[in-house]
């Protein structure tokens, strides 16, 4: 059985943020050559509704830009209300502004025909994500996550990061009370692993669409876990979720969608949990303002360029988790950037 409770020697934050921010330069850089974003923003600030209509730009992708500038240091507000307006920083004015001696914008033209720059800019305008990294398919990456060769590699790639990440999931985890746990689009099923390793009393089930939930159950098995984590075959947005969990764990699954399908999600955790379960949510999340962190802000660039999704607040976690009838939220940084909200249903 291989040893899941084993964490690294060495800490593996740059070689994740390299990866994760990689995107962040072309959305700014987007912003600057295209749309001459902060020249027009310093002259006339504005709330996230009356930037989308000024430049024909969609909430979602626009929403991730302004996080990621207030991240940067570019822009900033009073507060995270939708009315506050966004301002230009003394940064921005000073740089990033076309009527300024020292103006930059030159500086990133050579860069405005980069693949995924032009990208940013058809997903800004239409909020349709482009496709998946280096691959030219014309599938999106919902579509192309159906075929073998797709599943297969994009599910090894989510794979090699669970040695690392779930690990640490499974230390922040308060499983005491718990009995079998439901790791739903669980993928590779490292994560499910790696927390009955560190959880013995715990038996875990992942909930995975074919053909990812062949994969699942040949990876299982090769760390030899097959008698503690099984697979069911479903579809998270179609199909119940299975009966007889008191754990439900999402990893790295709701940035993957916007708002729209986050919230039946989080519904269909509350219907099928007991009184007294606990729902995990496992991903990269911003403060409660959305001033950062910078490498969750960059990391949701990425996200908004290939997925449905992005980062979430912690507020706005916060915010689903209640609606959907859910207390006694909690939150607590693991590694990497990456962090742990615990919800509970009602007892």
């Amino acid at each position: 059985m291989l040893d899941l409770t084993l964490t690294p020697r060495t800490d593996p934050l740059p070689v994740y943020r390299y990866r994760d921010g990689l995107y962040a330069v072309d959305l700014l850089t987007a912003a600057i050559t295209e749309f001459d974003f902060f020249t027009w923003l310093a002259a006339h600030p504005s709330d996230l509704a009356t930037i989308c209509r000024h430049f024909g730009t969609a909430a979602r992708p626009t929403d991730v830009m302004l996080t990621l500038f207030t991240a940067q240091g570019f822009i900033h507000r009073a507060d995270p209300s939708p009315a506050t307006p966004f301002h230009a920083t003394d940064l921005a004015r000073e740089h990033l502004v076309s009527t300024s001696p020292f103006f930059l914008g030159p500086y990133y033209a050579s860069l405005k025909e980069r693949p995924v720059v032009r990208d940013f800019v058809a997903i800004l305008r239409t909020d349709r994500p482009a496709n998946w990294g280096s691959y030219k398919h014309e599938k999106t990456w919902t579509e192309a996550m159906l075929t073998d060769e797709f599943a297969t590699t994009f599910t090894a790639a989510m794979d090699c990061r669970g040695f690392t990440l779930g690990p640490a999931l499974a230390k922040a985890l308060p499983a005491a009370g718990c009995t079998r746990l439901l790791d739903i689009a669980g993928g590779s099923g490292i994560y499910a692993c790696a927390i009955v390793a560190h959880h013995a009393h715990l038996a875990a089930t992942v909930f995975e669409r074919a053909p990812v939930d062949t994969i699942a159950r040949r990876m299982i098995a090769k760390r030899g876990y097959a008698d503690r984590v099984t697979v069911t075959v479903g579809d998270m947005f179609t199909d119940p979720l299975p009966a007889g969990h008191d754990l439900h764990l999402y990893s790295n699954v709701i940035h993957d969608w916007d708002v729209a399908k986050v919230r039946p999600l989080l519904a269909a955790s509350f219907a099928a949990l007991p009184p007294g379960g606990l729902l995990a949510i496992h991903d990269c999340h911003l403060h409660a303002d959305k001033s950062g962190p910078l490498p969750v802000a960059a990391y949701s660039a990425l996200l908004m360029s290939v997925t449905e999704g992005k980062c979430y607040s912690v507020a706005e976690m916060e915010e689903l988790l209640r609606e959907a009838g859910f207390r006694r939220v909690t939150f607590t940084p693991t590694i990497c950037d990456r962090s742990l909200l615990i919800a509970q249903k009602p007892a």
